[in-house]
């Protein structure tokens, strides 16, 4: 069966390149952003490493442990972890599973049997999972292509902010921007429960300002 969003996702326990993770004890009450990489030393996944490293600031504002996965064994992430590291002008700050048996990529059915390359898993997989353990977002990308991680930034801002109140966020939303309101809240309600205003532009769009602002 595939990973739907609202399952909970597999635990598993896996080498890293920090030692042993147990993931469901590890997360403990944390978002996480798990993200995958076919092997150690390829050249697009080591900007993205990099680019993670620079962002965990960003990441820990929101409570979101980042963890990434590649086949190799542990011995080979540190020894990669140096490359990124002089690379990107960066410290790695986070774990890398050492995922060789595929343990975890078949639990998160990474596995990619129509690879082009040959290669028997899926690029660049990312989920992003909340504090319950569920599935809340994931994209596969090409090969060719790195990840966006300011759009999972955005995504988790969204996720975040529409857990907590009762809008939805329009295309292209950025933190601050103005927020739908859902439509099962009647339009009168909504002006109760959003002082801030709100705006009909028709009966089944209203806007109202961000309500954690």
């Amino acid at each position: 069966m595939s990973l739907r969003l609202g399952d909970t996702v597999p635990d598993f326990t896996q080498d890293s390149s920090e030692g042993t993770i147990n993931f469901h004890e590890w997360a403990g009450d944390s978002w996480v952003v798990l993200f995958s990489h076919p092997a150690d030393y390829t050249p697009v996944c080591t900007t993205e490493l990099g680019l993670v490293a620079k962002l965990k600031p960003e990441f820990d504002k929101r409570n979101v442990k980042v963890i990434a996965l590649s086949v190799d064994d542990a011995e080979s992430h540190k020894g990669w972890i140096g490359d990124i590291n002089e690379t990107q002008s960066t410290t790695v700050n986070y774990p890398i599973l050492a995922d060789g048996d595929k343990k975890v990529s078949e639990l998160y059915e990474m596995i990619h049997p129509n690879s082009s390359t040959g290669n028997t898993l899926t690029v660049r997989s990312v989920f992003v999972i909340d504090p319950n353990k569920k599935l809340r977002l994931s994209i596969t990308y090409p090969a060719s292509t790195g990840r966006n991680f300011d759009e999972l930034l955005r995504v988790i801002d969204s996720l975040q902010l529409t857990d907590g109140y009762s809008v939805a966020t329009p295309g292209n939303w950025t933190d601050g921007g103005d927020c739908v309101v859902v439509p099962s809240i009647p339009t009168e309600e909504a002006r109760q429960k959003f002082p801030k205003g709100v705006t009909e532009i028709k009966p089944y769009l209203r806007m109202t300002p961000q309500p954690n602002k």
